[in-house]
């Protein structure tokens, strides 16, 4: 089965700012767009290119132009609401530090008290709040209602990803000993896991995406991840059956990125299931996982692509900023932000053109590659799309944000992708657009809900945009009510 099913080309995006219903600044903007030449709708191609001096890399526009109507309105009075609750809290210097105090006891304490699967009454107010904004759901009915709610709003899919995982203290992990598959590891960590993977790939739909997480698979893989060892005989077996899977049904699977002590471990096993399942086609299975964040990732990303034209297989680039601040040490990071987005931004385009850069080198062609942008920064989503608006992208493209996060941006992508196919008569989504969900109960979720408040917090200012977004959203609604919007 292709796996091309849900990927398009490259097209106009109209980009999400923060507004009011009637905020006069914008009339002026609306008649500029309106003024500006129409854009050249394009197309991905096949043709490589090896250098700079092929194409020039377009810089996106000073301005961008204004929503044609009201993107947030797909979005449920309830998910406003709940969205806008939570982005307050989230930009609140006075609400959030005690917040992610109370988030940190309950996702790492041993306490059955504190464990939302064993204390009802905190199960209720976790899942009714929190685990709603950014989780998929607890079982397979509440997954599939979550997919088939978020893909009615004009979403092309999902990445799906089990929750269960492991994420280590500096203690812990000098305790890792050599991974050994003990009857009881893998009656009690890896087959658990592996199901709930296989489970994870049965729940979507071909085109969509399924994300892996190693550790969830226990000790013996934290082990050997950490050690920088092959996957034990079942644990191996257990990846491979789920790949074979996900062939069969035409779903991707992004291996994630995990702590950095874990990273090169990850790394040496994504490229050895890539090598298997990528190689004798256009739309890679497997998908690694980029952090921009890191100094390293230039170098890390251009190994990766020398491999790939050396053995012959495509390459499936998720990028990411990164979202282990909390755990990783900081001197592996940038060191501010404006150096995080310049890498990201920097990465992106060499994939997007096939082009070797200062940033990522090499010689000779570039290989296949599939890129996923998933970014919550409009700015790095702008760039990504002025590429594909000037011609130079000849790489297939999505893009996805986490469910619950930047909605203002995502909606903006869902509604730029119907217009084109209402315009143009398209039945594929000319503009990829993708939600990542985890599924499980409450508690498997914890650490998940966690580092999405840790990134909230390292993303202040988009964090505020995210609330004004919201609010301006929820006034926008309160005027139409009474007929003034």
């Amino acid at each position: 089965m292709s796996l091309a099913r849900g990927r398009g080309s490259c097209r106009p995006l109209r980009l999400a700012t923060t507004y009011t219903a009637l905020d006069a600044r914008y009339a002026s903007i609306a008649i500029f767009a309106l003024r500006s030449p129409p854009r050249r709708f394009i197309h991905s191609s096949e043709k490589r290119t090896n250098t700079l001096t092929d194409h020039s890399i377009p810089e996106p526009p000073t301005m961008a132009p204004v929503p044609r109507s009201a993107p947030l309105s797909v979005l449920s009075l309830g998910m406003v609401m709940r969205s806008l609750a939570t982005t307050v809290v989230s930009s609140s210097p006075i609400l959030l530090p005690p917040s992610l105090r109370i988030m940190s006891i309950l996702a790492n304490s041993s306490s059955a008290i504190l464990n939302p699967d064993k204390n009802p009454l905190l199960r209720v107010f976790l899942k009714k709040t929190f685990y709603a904004q950014f989780c998929a759901g607890e079982n397979a009915t509440e997954v599939r209602d979550t997919i088939s709610n978020l893909k009615g709003m004009g979403f092309t899919g999902v990445i799906l990803c089990y929750a269960k995982e492991v994420v280590l203290s500096k203690e812990q992990a000098a305790k890792l000993g050599v991974g050994q598959e003990t009857e009881e590891a893998i009656k009690n960590e890896i087959l658990p896991w592996a199901e709930g993977t296989l489970e994870t790939v049965r729940l979507v739909q071909p085109g969509d995406y399924v994300a892996l997480k190693f550790t969830g698979a226990g000790s013996v893989a934290l082990a050997q991840l950490k050690a920088r060892q092959g996957a034990t005989p079942t644990l191996h077996k257990a990846i491979d059956d789920i790949c074979k899977l996900a062939q069969d049904r035409g779903v991707r699977l992004l291996f994630d990125a995990e702590q950095d002590m874990l990273q090169d471990g990850i790394d040496d096993w994504t490229l050895e299931f890539a090598r298997r399942y990528n190689k004798s086609t256009k739309d890679p299975v497997i998908y690694g996982t980029y952090q921009a964040y890191k100094k390293g990732a230039p170098a890390i990303l251009a190994n990766h692509l020398a491999q790939a034209q050396k053995e012959s297989f495509a390459l499936g680039v998720k990028l990411v900023r990164g979202a282990y601040l909390g755990s990783d040490p900081r001197h592996l990071f940038h060191d501010t932000k404006e150096d995080t987005d310049k890498c990201y931004d920097d990465l992106a385009a060499s994939v997007l053109t096939r082009q070797w850069t200062a940033a990522v080198k090499g010689e000779g062609a570039y290989p296949t590659a599939s890129l996923m942008i998933a970014s919550h920064n409009a700015e790095s989503v702008r760039r990504a799309r002025a590429i594909c608006d000037s011609g130079a992208a000849k790489t297939d493209v999505s893009f996805a944000q986490l469910q619950g996060m930047a909605d203002e941006v995502s909606c903006e992508l869902v509604e730029a992708g119907q217009a084109v196919r209402e315009n143009q008569g398209d039945k594929m989504s000319a503009l990829p657009a993708y939600k990542y969900l985890v599924w499980g109960t409450t508690g498997e979720c914890m650490k998940y809900l966690l580092r999405r408040a840790q990134e909230n917090k390292d993303a202040v200012q988009r964090t505020r945009d995210s609330r004004d977004a919201m609010w301006g959203e929820l006034i926008r609604r309160c005027k139409s009510v009474v007929g003034l919007a």
